[in-house]
């Protein structure tokens, strides 16, 4: 075990290399957790164990699971002074700008740095109406009776292999509690850091929202440079009761050798309205479907997604959709620029059950390729049980063009500058359901990634 000082970029406690039951309840262990936990996840262990590693989307066979950190405790204690994080840990999070959108737009804030969180603060304001906003590991222990009614109930461990994975190595990420009838005003926001050499992340997140309460939640994640692939496997749930409203951003600008492997679901009750707006950069290889089950009469759900794949990365993403109730309402809109001979796929379900009537729904997908080394594919999945539904799907493919880029670049514009205009009118869709500080930030990514693009 090593001390984290200021100074010192030495974690407090690191796990051995490589996965086994010794590792799970090391883990456990090192987080102090009940029995019931511990047993939840060695059981979770043996489902991994069980289960291959999937042959669809993009290619894992290069992704080593024995030369992975499953655990990395970079500080003793969860701090609740920003002054109080070792500065090693301060300065890359000063560097992101956390702090800076805490202090002017959030209602609260949480930052994972490698397997825990080191920081948290929820603005009294919505303390004193009974919104918790915590680290999951503490809600364990704080809000025990709440975490057992909903930990897992919306992405079961046997889900898939890596939400069995997470199930038994899990360590961070979010608890999230809105009261019924209280309207979050301002963003909640959770920063997740990789910041060491093979590691893996493993946060949990869950989310309730109570009857007509609403809340937007927005997630940032990054990770340095490294020879050696590192791994992020989240799992991300869910509740939003009827008549609520929850909105879940993500932006995700990972170093190109990371696997970003992560299940993330909402279960949508009556009335109730969910929104997953997905963005990813970088990454090795991503493979992400954000789902929603619109499991009573009149909820409505809407994913919005960009994905932006370079040299040697695929992104394979999409959306679910199942329609489980009658005057259900969906819409799909998936964005895709693959460059420099990157790989885009669309991967999406929409699924109406047999009783499900009257339900309407519409998925587009849209590719834009920079280049003729670049690919896009879609594999849309659509199954309607129901007679009457309205249902709509359109795909396009498209390239840029020199004559879109000369038109531009006519008004003064350098070709750079011109390719980054024409792809930032491309995603405006997604562009215009962040918030303004989310979308000055897209766009700089954006001119980040056109640079040495074209030409």
């Amino acid at each position: 075990m090593n001390n984290s000082v200021d100074g010192n970029d030495q974690p407090f406690f690191k796990s051995t290399k490589g996965l086994a039951r010794s590792t799970v309840i090391e883990i456990a262990e090192q987080k102090n957790e009940p029995g019931w936990m511990i047993d939840f996840r060695l059981k979770a262990l043996e489902i991994f164990y069980q289960k291959p590693l999937p042959t669809w989307g993009a290619d894992l066979s290069a992704l080593s699971l024995d030369d992975i950190y499953y655990y990395l405790k970079p500080i003793e204690k969860v701090k609740q002074d920003w002054q109080e994080v070792p500065s090693t840990i301060k300065t890359i999070f000063d560097r992101l700008g956390v702090p800076q959108a805490e202090q002017t737009m959030l209602a609260g804030v949480t930052a994972q740095f490698e397997s825990e969180i080191i920081y948290k603060n929820l603005k009294k304001e919505w303390q004193d109406r009974g919104v918790i906003f915590s680290d999951i590991s503490q809600a364990l222990t704080t809000h025990t009776d709440l975490i057992k009614k909903y930990f897992a109930t919306v992405v079961p461990m046997h889900d898939n292999k890596f939400a069995a994975l997470n199930s038994a190595v899990w360590s961070g990420g979010s608890f999230v509690f809105v009261p019924a009838g209280v309207s979050i005003t301002m963003p909640l926001q959770a920063y997740f850091r990789i910041n060491a050499e093979q590691m893996g992340q493993f946060e949990r997140t869950l989310i309730i929202a109570e009857r007509a309460s609403s809340v937007h939640y927005v997630e940032g994640c990054s990770a340095p440079v490294y020879s050696n692939s590192s791994l992020h496997s989240a799992v991300v749930e869910i509740v939003a009761q009827e008549k609520s409203q929850v909105r879940y951003t993500t932006i995700q600008n990972w170093a190109p050798n990371v696997y970003n492997l992560v299940t993330k679901r909402a279960i949508a009750y009556r009335n109730a309205r969910v929104e997953w707006v997905d963005g990813n950069f970088g990454s090795k290889v991503t493979m992400k479907y954000p789902a929603i089950i619109l499991k009573e009469p009149g909820a409505k759900g809407e994913i919005i997604s960009i994905a932006v794949a370079g040299k040697g990365q695929h992104q394979d993403s999409g959306g679910k959709i199942i329609h489980a109730a009658p005057n259900t309402s969906s819409s799909i809109v998936a964005k895709s620029i693959s460059k420099d001979g990157g790989r885009s796929s669309y991967r999406g379900l929409l699924k109406v059950l047999a009783n499900a009537q009257s339900v309407s729904s519409k998925v587009q997908c849209e590719a834009l390729i920079l280049d003729s080394d670049s690919r896009s594919d879609t594999y849309p999945t659509i199954d309607v049980r129901a007679e009457m539904a309205s249902i709509e799907h359109e795909a396009s493919v498209s390239k840029l063009s020199h004559e879109q880029l000369f038109y531009v670049m006519s008004r003064g514009l350098s070709q750079t500058q011109a390719a980054a205009l024409i792809v930032n009118g491309f995603i405006d869709a997604f562009v215009q359901q962040l918030p303004m500080e989310y979308a000055v930030e897209i766009n700089r990514l954006i001119a980040l990634e056109m640079e040495g693009s074209i030409g």
